[in-house]
């Protein structure tokens, strides 16, 4: 009886073991699956919204966006209002769009996550349109194109029918770039 109950006492331990570790491995695979779904999103996402204020792209941003954010987003309005400095004064014809992931957080059994991100946008290729060239003169803008203001975002995502979308996105930091 001794010699059973210390064989089940081991067997039992071990199986424990076992399946602890594989219980971390399995939340550590939907971690790090949700993770890199988000950055794609988020990469993506933030490369076609700046796509859409600066060159006035007739882009969905519904695969990345939430429609309730789209309504209120404040840049995303005022371009396609056509209201943008960038639509109106210049001719955009190409950026170098980069995001950092600083920070993200999802729960695998959750349906909304955290992030943090810094967007920045080194080089804009464009130039001042002619036909703007007397109104910007007037104005004091110069002919090449405004520095994107790089911003640290702090981003709410959630996941709605298995898609990952962005439904806030504030500003939690202006980084001057000098």
């Amino acid at each position: 009886m001794k010699y059973l109950r210390r064989l089940i006492w081991y067997v039992s331990s071990r199986l424990l073991v076992l399946l602890s570790v594989l219980g971390l491995m399995t939340m550590a695979f939907y971690f790090s699956m949700n993770a890199t779904n988000i950055y794609v999103i988020l990469k993506d996402g933030m490369a076609k919204r700046a796509q859409v204020i600066m060159m006035g792209a007739d882009e969905n941003l519904n695969p990345y966006f939430s429609s309730a954010y789209l309504e209120r987003d404040a840049q995303l309005i005022e371009a396609r209002n056509g209201q943008s400095a960038y639509q109106n004064y210049y001719s955009i014809t190409g950026f170098d769009h980069r995001i950092n992931l600083d920070w993200v957080w999802c729960w695998p059994w959750e349906d909304t996550a955290r992030a943090t991100i810094t967007e920045r946008i080194p080089a804009i290729d464009g130039k001042l349109k002619a036909s703007a060239r007397e109104a910007a003169a007037a104005s004091g803008i110069t002919i090449s194109s405004p520095k994107w203001q790089t911003t640290q975002y702090t981003v709410l995502l959630s996941r709605e029918n298995g898609q990952w979308r962005i439904r806030n996105l504030t500003a939690a930091k202006v980084i001057n770039d000098e």
